[in-house]
């Protein structure tokens, strides 16, 4: 029998009249049940956090770090339960960068994120004024959460907001709820009822949460059209928002690349999670030159990769999470194909239950095809020819999105040449998709609003007061 999921308000288990199932992507069979919310119960769970916020947010610096510290022990204690039910939900492997690699992750995020402080900043001090900044929290924190790295995002979310004395409503993405809903009910045991609250909905749930007036802040990761009607909805009353949104994140491989030496990092930078990552690398540039001995490179290193179900430990990719996810995926090789471009491997869905979608190398890639101008979020690379790398770094930033982007070689000169030119709010070299709790990371253009990680995220969730005292 399917275990039920509820959610957590107040301290306490809520359930509902209504729930959903969730389902295997890997067998498509049904692994669990979850509680839905409506709207009384959204305003039930922002009430907790309101009424929760005074005390925690007077509580002292080495309190919540403190407390902070649990929770990563207590994430750590419940490692294998949480990693089962991730790749049961997700899809994800167990081993490689899979669903240990995510709780691991998670369990660095809240270490370092509890380490973070914000003192107070003397400004100016003189015969008239002493002046100063202060770091204040905002209130009630609403995180709103995709399905790709469902409990890692979740900590990218919730941590920051508790360290800095705010309380949290948190809602998980309904095609992955179960890791939140049970990370919470856990995460409850070493924090005041109200503090750390979850819901669960679709869409319209998220509608509410935008436009709901007893939230100050929403981060949100996700697609730029969700961040966009997040946006609109909480205009209102003038919300504060973190939008990590929708990436297609170019590399360009510069002209005489020893590629052999780099394709290990190359595939995975693009292929990290069966390519549904947001920062991962989505359309390769790689000079003429150099073009079929790197498009070989990559065909013989995926042949290595095997993908199946997660929990066989030999697997190191997984299926895509959803079967929508799964369409848009299939359409767009389907039509990279229709308009000319070679299949170098994959191309056609895996046999057998499950949404599962080989690695697929994509040549004779053209700007302008539906597979390079749409973020594919799966796995499938399309590569495009260049032969002059200043059309190349245009072609990177030809479009709205602007999360990362990555420059391959050895060349010095080239290489710092190509990171002027690249519109990103990252640049790799050499590497493509790496994050890091002491480094911010953010996109800019269409790809979002404002900056995670280190103290430049953590600054995302307070207010800044400024104390002026006239001295005698």
């Amino acid at each position: 029998m399917p275990r039920h999921y509820t959610m957590t308000i107040a301290g306490e288990s809520v359930n509902s009249a209504n729930s959903q199932e969730v389902i295997n992507p890997a067998t498509e069979e049904v692994i669990g049940t979850a509680a839905l919310a409506d709207h009384a119960t959204l305003d039930r769970a922002v009430q907790a956090a309101r009424g929760a916020f005074p005390g925690w947010a007077a509580t002292s610096d080495a309190e919540r770090r403190a407390a902070c510290e649990k929770m990563a022990g207590i994430i750590e204690a419940n490692l294998p339960e949480l990693a089962e039910l991730i790749t049961r939900e997700t899809g994800k492997a167990q081993a490689g960068m899979g669903a240990q690699f995510e709780i691991g992750g998670a369990i660095a995020w809240t270490q370092a994120t509890a380490a973070l402080q914000l003192d107070p900043v003397a400004i100016r001090q003189d015969e008239s004024s002493d002046i100063s900044m202060h770091y204040v929290p905002m209130g009630v924190c609403a995180s709103i959460t995709p399905w790709n790295w469902p409990l890692l995002i979740a900590i990218w979310h919730i941590i920051p907001a508790i360290r800095t004395g705010n309380t949290v409503v948190i809602k998980p993405s309904p095609n992955s709820p179960l890791n939140t809903l049970r990370l919470v009910e856990l995460l409850n045991e070493c924090l005041p009822p109200g503090v750390l609250n979850v819901v669960n909905g679709g869409n319209e749930l998220g509608e509410a949460i935008s436009a709901h007036k007893g939230i100050d802040k929403i981060v949100f990761t996700g697609s730029t059209r969700t961040g966009r009607a997040i946006m609109r909805c909480g205009a209102d009353n003038l919300k504060r928002l973190t939008l990590e949104l929708g990436g297609n994140d170019a590399g360009i491989v510069l002209p005489g690349t020893d590629i052999e030496q780099l394709v290990e990092p190359l595939f995975w930078g693009s292929f990290i999670n069966s390519g549904q990552t947001c920062a991962a690398l989505k359309r390769l540039y790689v000079h003429d030159g150099d073009y079929d001995r790197v498009c070989a490179a990559l065909v013989d290193f995926a042949a290595e990769v095997p993908m199946g179900d997660g929990m066989d430990t030999q697997n190191l990719l997984g299926p895509l999470q959803n079967k929508a996810q799964f369409d848009i995926v299939k359409g767009l090789v389907d039509d990279a194909k229709q308009a000319g471009a070679r299949i170098l491997c994959g191309g056609e869905p895996m046999p057998g239950p499950g949404f599962f979608y080989p690695v697929t190398i994509i040549a004779d890639a053209k700007d302008g095809m539906a597979v390079v101008e749409r973020e594919q979020f799966g796995p499938v690379l399309p590569v495009i020819r260049y032969s002059d790398l200043d059309d190349a770094i245009a072609a990177a930033n030809g479009l709205d999105y602007g999360l990362a982007a990555s420059v391959w070689g050895l060349d010095s000169e080239l290489i710092d040449r190509t990171i002027a030119g690249l519109e990103a709010g990252t640049v790799y070299v050499n590497k493509h998709a790496e994050i890091a709790p002491d480094t911010p990371f953010g996109g800019i253009k269409q790809s979002g609003i404002g900056v995670e990680f280190g103290l430049e995220g953590l600054k995302a969730y307070v207010h800044q007061k400024v104390v002026n005292r006239a001295r005698a």
